[in-house]
């Protein structure tokens, strides 16, 4: 049975957020518990509607919002509201009579910064309150205030409170009532989420026909909006002990929140903030530098620079030493090639993508300086880059993978035959150019629009961020696979792994919000601030038009592209230059252009634009007239995303002689402790190592179990190395001898290029113990990680 209550409708239509006003303030004043900060106030609804965005309140408009303003709340009400069992609770609107013991599940439609609250004059029982970014009560590690999103509401005259952590905010799309105890009816009334919110102001948007890159576009910046704090750029919204500001998250984070919101001031306190810090990961001082750059170029704040140059140079000389020689790199991602995050971090791929890291940081800090008027300390950078260019010749790049290759264009060395040979090899697999965080992501889309593979990038978002919002999401995950649609149900617990327990809203994710930005709308800076810049957008046989506002200090740049009609639209604000845009063609010749009705002259052309040059402010109205088509300027991306290994299959089949007829070649089983294992090698097995996992004892059974809840050993890996490339069939099983329903998803990786080699696997309902077979052609890295239940168990494995 599903009720739903409309206070606040989807669409952000005018009516309906006239009525969640009211609402809004029906409810002031009658609370009775303190509340943190104050409701919205300093500004209004708009009637403008944007379809695509999960944000509930995008149409309110603060007058004049600033990085020191506090923040404000404002209440939801459910969207759908499930009972169960649907006798124990009648429900009409927001007014629910308890009749019974029984859940009740409430669906607020999208994640949320916020807590729960409910009024009732005659509570009974014994009443316990859930909340997740998932439909199932969420769970996390060890830490945290409260890891088991689940407690007994307090107590503020008839007002009801959840109390999770002291900052009372959490992640929270669903929450749940849970009547344990009963003894006679009782009522409750507006059961609401109460949010927490940084005034900030939507100055950028984007559209365009693709409506699945506009969900994505908004759904970015909404991620970034909820993680805004008070006074600085949040980590994740989920309570999980490592909510603090994350200096390298902040990177792609800041450069979305400029793009959506243009809110200079906060991103300048950001950058202040995280100024003492590099969270002890060596990457995370280069990402440091380049939010620095990054800021600069879009604001022209010469004073920031300045005041941050001796902690930039620290960092960057820093880089220079060690070098050669590096130190423990810490982290540089969560994907499997980068060495699994903490794992192993310091993988020749990570090193290698760490290097040409440090050299685009030396790079683009040293034009920064340039443009300043400091040369000695610009040269001394521009000669460091360029030094370790040199070092890092082409011959070297054979053993690239997609993480470092991308470091290597935005290093700017993407004019070497190696280079080009590489993104020929990765940039075009479609599996292989997916990372498992989409923070990393964010680099390797950089790297490929600086090589020119625009159509495989747009690709690799869809699959990436459109996978999110396939899976359910509304705000963007901490990583991410395609294969969980296929894996999972929507919406429901994501496989936690090297990162702990999974965040769903992680601003880290956001930064393509600011590539659509910059390389589909294609407006960039070509100096500080925005004075002189760039608008050339990226059309294809597919995306046929574009239209978007980009915030800058001298106003907003506004861009519109048809390249079925012609029709063009730029705004250019008072003080800036478009220095060059770009007329698509999109497949076909120009005859003419005409600007506010006159013909024009362009002022060159190339395969992909026709140019117009050194427009001044203004409004400019365009027309490009096409002409015929021109071969060869069609989507070219025809890549599928494929698997190495797709024979796998899973079975429960049990009896006393199911494990007799396996493992005729060897096996490998749990015993009580390490020392007790039983390992029977084949003869084309190298070695086995099984590594980050404990051994669990139950009265007849031992397994190996994932170490939860601590902190981001929520999953363990075996490695199989094998000396004859021969195939055999491998079989894993699992166990859940307390009947705890352990849930748990297996990853497969060829052992040596650490390459993803299947989809995700999901095993659930192994209370009788369960099988997943696979064949294998290969040496191999199976990764075991814990979904839900108290850990993932695997009690061994079988050779055939």
């Amino acid at each position: 049975m599903h009720i739903s209550v409309k206070m606040l409708e989807r669409a952000n239509a005018f009516n309906h957020l006239l009525a969640f006003v009211l609402c809004l303030c029906s409810l002031q004043g009658k609370g009775q518990a303190k509340e943190p900060y104050l409701p919205l106030h300093g500004g209004e609804f708009k009637q403008k509607s944007v379809r695509n965005s999960p944000d509930p309140i995008i149409n309110y408009q603060w007058k004049s919002p600033g990085a020191d303003d506090s923040l404000q709340i404002y209440t939801l009400f459910p969207r759908q509201i499930t009972p169960g069992p649907s006798n124990a609770f009648q429900i009409a609107d927001s007014n629910i009579t308890v009749s019974g013991t029984g859940d009740l599940q409430f669906d607020f439609g999208q994640v949320n910064a916020g807590w729960i609250e409910f009024d009732s004059e005659d509570l009974n029982g014994d009443v316990q309150v859930s909340i997740s970014e998932y439909n199932e009560p969420a769970i996390l590690n060890a830490g945290a205030q409260h890891p088991v999103k689940t407690l007994k509401p307090l107590r503020y005259g008839n007002t009801y409170r959840l109390e999770l952590n002291q900052q009372l905010y959490e992640g929270v799309r669903f929450a749940w009532l849970h009547v344990k105890t009963f003894s006679k009816p009782w009522k409750l009334t507006n059961f609401r989420l109460v949010c927490q919110i940084k005034p900030v102001n939507y100055l950028g948007s984007f559209s365009c026909n693709d409506t699945l890159l506009n969900r994505i576009w908004y759904t970015g910046a909404y991620t970034v909006k909820l993680n805004l704090l008070q006074d600085y750029l949040g980590a994740i919204l989920m309570e999980r002990s490592d909510r603090h500001s994350w200096t390298g998250d902040a990177y792609p984070s800041q450069a979305a929140s400029l793009a959506a919101f243009g809110n200079f001031d906060f991103v300048k306190k950001n950058i202040a903030f995280t100024a003492p810090q590099d969270n002890g990961i060596a990457a995370y001082s280069m990402y440091w530098v380049l939010g620095l750059v990054d800021y600069f170029r879009y604001t022209g704040d010469t004073e920031l620079l300045k005041a941050y140059l001796d902690n930039a140079a620290r960092r960057l000389d820093a880089a220079y030493a060690h070098f050669d020689q590096l130190p423990d790199l810490a982290f540089m991602g969560w994907d499997e090639r980068l060495g699994a995050g903490f794992e192993r971090p310091n993988l020749p791929e990570s090193q290698r993508a760490y290097r040409w890291l440090c050299i685009n940081a030396w790079s683009k800090f040293a034009e920064c300086l340039s443009v300043i008027g400091n040369k000695a300390l610009s040269d001394k950078y521009r000669r460091y880059a360029e030094a370790k260019k040199k070092q890092l010749s082409g011959e070297q790049l054979s053993g690239y993978g997609v993480h470092a290759l991308a470091e290597v264009f935005n290093a700017g060395n993407d004019s070497t035959a190696a280079a080009m040979q590489l993104a020929l090899k990765w940039f075009k697999d479609r599996n292989a150019r997916l990372s498992y965080s989409p923070f990393n992501q964010y680099f390797i889309l950089q790297g490929m629009g600086k090589a020119g593979y625009q159509e495989e990038a747009l690709t690799t978002v869809r699959d990436q961020w459109g996978g999110q919002l396939m899976y359910g999401g509304t705000t963007f995950f901490e990583v991410f696979r395609p294969s969980w649609n296929t894996a999972l149900a929507p919406n429901s617990a994501p496989v936690n792994n090297q990162c702990g327990y999974t965040s769903l809203t992680h601003p880290w994710g956001a930064g393509v919000t600011r590539w659509l930005s910059d390389e589909i709308l294609g407006v960039r800076p070509l100096s500080p601030g925005f004075k002189t810049f760039s608008i050339i957008p990226f059309l294809n046989k597919s995306l046929t038009w574009v239209k978007g506002d980009v915030p800058t200090p001298s106003g907003v740049i506004s861009a519109s592209f048809n390249s079925k009609t012609g029709d063009c639209e730029v705004h250019i604000p008072t003080g800036t230059t478009a220095t060059k845009v770009g007329l698509p063609k999109n497949g076909r010749s120009v005859k003419k252009v005409t600007v506010n009705s006159s013909p024009v002259k362009i002022a060159g052309e190339d395969a992909q634009y026709a140019y117009l040059l050194d427009l001044s402010p203004g409004d400019y109205r365009i027309r490009i007239h096409y002409g015929k088509p021109t071969p060869g300027v069609t989507d070219t991306d025809k890549s599928k995303l494929e698997y190495a290994l797709t024979a796998l299959a899973a079975d429960s089949t049990s009896g006393p002689d199911r494990q007799s007829r396996l493992g005729k070649d060897g096996r490998f089983l749990a015993g009580r402790s390490m020392s007790e294992n039983i390992l029977e090698k084949p003869a084309y097995i190298d070695s086995l190592r099984i590594d980050r996992a404990v051994n669990q004892t139950w009265k007849t059974t031992s397994a190996f179990v994932t170490q939860d809840p601590k902190p981001t050993l929520q999953t363990f890996t075996l490695d199989i190395f094998q000396s004859d490339p021969r195939p055999y069939d491998l079989t894993l099983y699992f166990v859940d001898p307390d009947r705890k329903q352990r849930r748990s998803a297996i990853e497969v990786f060829d052992a040596h290029t650490l390459e993803l080699l299947s989809p995700v696997q999901v095993i659930d309902h192994y209370q009788n113990g369960k099988y997943l077979r696979l064949k294998v052609d290969r040496s191999v890295r199976v990764r075991i990680n814990h979904v839900r239940g108290p850990n993932a168990a695997l009690a061994g494995i079988f050779f055939d």
